[in-house]
C-alpha cells in the first residue's frame, strides 16, 4: 500500500508539474509554446484525409433550385418578399459546418479530438473565480498592487481557458486595441466572446446579474475587476445604467468596457441590430469584429436549445475553437449625428470587416411575438406592390388592344 501511494503521490507531483509548465506558467508570461499550431496542423490533416475518403464512398446529388421565371425583371419586387420571409425564418437557424460530406459522417466532429479539453475547462472555470477573490483580498493595502495582480490573473486564466478550449486566436490590427477609459463593442455569438477577447487584454464587462453557474463567476470576479453588473430591475432603468456607465468612462483609470450591443447570441453569419443605449453614453468607441471558423467547431449559443452546460460541454468536445478578432480605429460620434445613427455606423463597419451579413432586425425577436407594426408594413408594402403591378398590366394591356 505505501508503494501505491508514493506512486499516486509521484504521479500526482508530476502531472501538476507538467501542468504548471507546460499551461500556467505560459498562460502568465503570454507565450506561446507552438502546441496548439501543430495540434492545428495534425488536425487539419487528419480532417482532410478524411473528408476525401468520405467523398469517394459517398456520391450526393446534385440538389434541384427552384427557379421562378421573371420576365423583363416584374417579379424583383416579389423576390425581394421571398428572400425577406427566407431569411426571417431561417437567420436564427445554425450554420453549416463546411463539411463535404454526409449529415451522419458529420459526427466525426462531435467525438472530440481527445477529453483533454473536458477535463481542463471542469478545473480552470471553478479556478478563475477562486482566483480573482484571492487576489482581491491578498493586495487589500496596495491599490496599484491590486489592480496589477488583478489583469495578471484575468490574462492568466482566460489564457488557459482558450488552451483548454484548443483555441486559436488570430488578433489583427493590435494597434487598434480599446484604450481605458474607452467602449469596446463587438458582435455577440458566444459567451466565450468575453474570454477570446481578454485573452488579449482586460475589460470591465457590462451585463445582467444571473443565477447558477454564471452568477457564481459573476459574483467572483467582481471582487477583483470593477465589472458592471445590474438586476433585472434595474435594467429596465435606462437612465440608472447610462449613469453608471458614464460613471465608468469618466475614469480614465479603469478598464475599458466591453458591451455586446446586439444583446444576444447571433449565429455567427449575420450582425443584428444594434441597441442605441451604448452609444448614448458619450466617449470613444472600439469596434471589434469576431468572427470564428465553423469548420472546426460551432461556437454559436442557441439559448433557447441548450442551457449554459449542455452548450459548454458541446463546446468542450468540438475539434478546436478557430477565431479572427479585427480591432478596428477608434469611433466617434459626429456632429448632427443621434445614438442610432451613430449605432448603425459602427455595426456597418463590423460587418463589413468580419465579412458577415448586416440585418436591420432586432435580435431579441427570436424570443417576442413581432410586433403588429411590423406586420402591418410589410403587408402595406406587399399591397402597393401589387396595386402598382396590376395598373402596370392593365396599361400594356390596354396598349396591345389599340
Amino acid at each position: 500500500m505505501e508503494e501505491l501511494g508514493s506512486l499516486a503521490v509521484s504521479l500526482g507531483t508530476a502531472w501538476l508539474s507538467l501542468v504548471f509548465v507546460l499551461i500556467v506558467l505560459p498562460s502568465a508570461l503570454g507565450v506561446s509554446l507552438g502546441i496548439s499550431e501543430a495540434y492545428m496542423w495534425v488536425l487539419v490533416k487528419t480532417l482532410e484525409w478524411a473528408t476525401i475518403r468520405i467523398e469517394k464512398g459517398v456520391k450526393k446529388p446534385q440538389p434541384q433550385m427552384l427557379k421562378i421565371p421573371a420576365a423583363n425583371g416584374k417579379n424583383l419586387e416579389y423576390d425581394h418578399f421571398c428572400r425577406q420571409g427566407f431569411f426571417g425564418n431561417s437567420w436564427e437557424v445554425e450554420p453549416c459546418r463546411a463539411c463535404t460530406c454526409e449529415k451522419g459522417s458529420c459526427n466525426l466532429k462531435q467525438l472530440g479530438a481527445s477529453s483533454l479539453p473536458v477535463y481542463l475547462n471542469l478545473e480552470t472555470y471553478p479556478m478563475c473565480p477562486a482566483a480573482f477573490q484571492h487576489a482581491s483580498d491578498a493586495c487589500v493595502f496596495s491599490f496599484s498592487l491590486k489592480n496589477y495582480l488583478s489583469e495578471v490573473v484575468h490574462l492568466t486564466c482566460s489564457r488557459i481557458l482558450v488552451r483548454a478550449l484548443s483555441g486559436t486566436i488570430h488578433y489583427h490590427n493590435k494597434e487598434n486595441k480599446p484604450q481605458k477609459g474607452g467602449i469596446c463593442v463587438a458582435n455577440h455569438t458566444s459567451p466565450i466572446d468575453a474570454i477570446i477577447l481578454t485573452n488579449d487584454g482586460c475589460y470591465a464587462m457590462v451585463g445582467q446579474v444571473h443565477g447558477g453557474l454564471m452568477g457564481v463567476i459573476q459574483r467572483a470576479t467582481v471582487k477583483a475587476c470593477p465589472h458592471v453588473w445590474f438586476e433585472r430591475s434595474e435594467i429596465k432603468d435606462r437612465h440608472l445604467v447610462t449613469k453608471r456607465l458614464r460613471e465608468h468612462v469618466a475614469d480614465k483609470n479603469k478598464l475599458p468596457i466591453l458591451i455586446f450591443p446586439e444583446g444576444t447570441c447571433i449565429n455567427n453569419t449575420s450582425v443584428m441590430m444594434f441597441k442605441k443605449g451604448s452609444f448614448e453614453i458619450g466617449g470613444t468607441i472600439y469596434p471589434v469584429a469576431i468572427k470564428y471558423d465553423p469548420q472546426f467547431g460551432d461556437a454559436f449559443w442557441n439559448s433557447s436549445k441548450y442551457n449554459i452546460v449542455s452548450y459548454l460541454l458541446r463546446i468542450m468536445t468540438s475539434w478546436a475553437i478557430v477565431c479572427h478578432v479585427w480591432y478596428m480605429p477608434p469611433m466617434v460620434r459626429k456632429e448632427g449625428e443621434d445614438a442610432v445613427q451613430f449605432a448603425n455606423r459602427v455595426r456597418s463597419a463590423i460587418a463589413h470587416q468580419g465579412g458577415l451579413t448586416e440585418l436591420p432586425w432586432d435580435g431579441g425577436l427570436k424570443r417576442a411575438k413581432v410586433k403588429d407594426s411590423f406586420k402591418e408594413e410589410q403587408q402595406k408594402n406587399y399591397s402597393k406592390m401589387l396595386v402598382r403591378n396590376g395598373s402596370q398590366a392593365s396599361l400594356s394591356a390596354g396598349t396591345e388592344s389599340d
